[in-house]
């Protein structure tokens, strides 16, 4: 059953469900942020794609075109952000992160400076654009630098939300997004608190056969696989791991312990992201079973999202094939 708790989407599970994409969450989030006087929003000539023209219209004032050169873009918004202001940078996140990566580190998590990088059109689900433009790295670069914030949204609406929070958080943020049109899994009334994850789905009865963990949009083939174990007599729960860095550890030790299998889902590499995330705290404080949901360690191609999705091993029955392995080996 659906958390009573968590105030989800419940029309997740109808065809009619509705779809919006985590890069229009994401400019909805900046018009709202704007109110802070101190925001300042750059982009490298990306303006429409990223949606950060819905904020140029309403503050044309506070917009930065840096055009195609994402490493000054970088050190601008350093500079901007130890100087009082709230820069948010955004290009894709093949190139922001991906190509100004060494200007991030050193102009910006070194400086503790108050950026905020939004890396857009990430993971395979970029589509037709093909390896080039799909970040299934990102994660893991960013949350090994210091003094580095990572936010991997599951939907649009929490899109929204983590990016008005970012405002009154000090300090580096990476926010990780994608380009094409996913369900709405949440509402406004779900909860986001920076660096606490929660329950998107728990089974009916006491006993808990495993913990499905994972963020950003593949969540909803979580929600998918989940309902589909229960037919199976498996018991589950799907956590929404929004945070990667700081990662909930004590909540990822909790369900370990209750479940005593998990599951790690995500659209990104699984060396280094949300499964790497989520085995360090386990290895070291409650060593079980896990299997990993992600890209293997293999560059992505073009085609259609949900193509890619079956491609890349990322769908339903791949999580229901993970969650099943996982509770054998207990």
């Amino acid at each position: 059953m659906l958390n009573p708790d968590a105030q989800l989407n419940h029309k997740i599970f109808d065809k009619s469900s509705d779809e919006e994409a985590l890069r229009d969450g994401y400019g909805k989030g900046l018009v709202e942020a704007g109110k802070e006087k101190n925001v300042v929003v750059l982009t490298g000539d990306l303006e429409e794609s990223t949606r950060v023209n819905w904020f140029k219209k309403v503050y044309p004032e506070r917009f930065i075109e840096c055009g195609v050169a994402e490493q000054n873009m970088a050190a601008m918004a350093a500079g901007l952000g130890i100087s009082g202001k709230i820069p948010f940078i955004n290009s894709y996140a093949t190139f922001s992160p991906g190509r100004n990566w060494e200007q991030i580190r050193t102009t910006i998590a070194y400086n503790d400076s108050n950026v905020k990088i939004a890396g857009h059109h990430a993971g395979i689900s970029t589509g037709p654009d093909g390896a080039t433009h799909q970040a299934i790295e990102d994660i893991a670069i960013m949350r090994a630098m210091p003094n580095m914030k990572v936010i991997v949204p599951c939907d649009a609406e929490e899109a929204r939300k983590a990016t008005v929070a970012m405002v009154s958080l000090w300090g580096p943020i990476y926010i990780r997004l994608a380009r094409e049109k996913t369900p709405l899994i949440t509402t406004k009334e779900t909860p986001f608190v920076f660096g606490k994850s929660y329950l998107l789905w728990q089974s009916r009865g006491q006993r808990i056969d495993v913990a499905i963990i994972g963020a950003g949009p593949l969540l909803y083939n979580a929600l998918l696989a989940a309902r589909e174990l229960g037919k199976q007599k498996i018991n589950s729960v799907v956590v929404n791991l929004h945070t990667i860095k700081p990662v909930d550890g004590r909540a990822v030790v909790e369900w370990a312990k209750k479940a005593g299998a998990v599951v790690t889902v995500e659209e990104h590499n699984v060396l280094g992201g949300v499964g790497s995330a989520v085995a360090e705290v386990l290895s070291q404080k409650y060593p079980v079973p896990i299997e990993f949901v992600g890209i293997k360690d293999i560059f992505g191609q073009s085609g259609k999202l949900h193509e890619l999705w079956k491609r890349y091993h990322l769908d339903t029955k791949d999580i229901v094939n993970a969650a099943k392995k996982a509770v054998k080996r207990k």
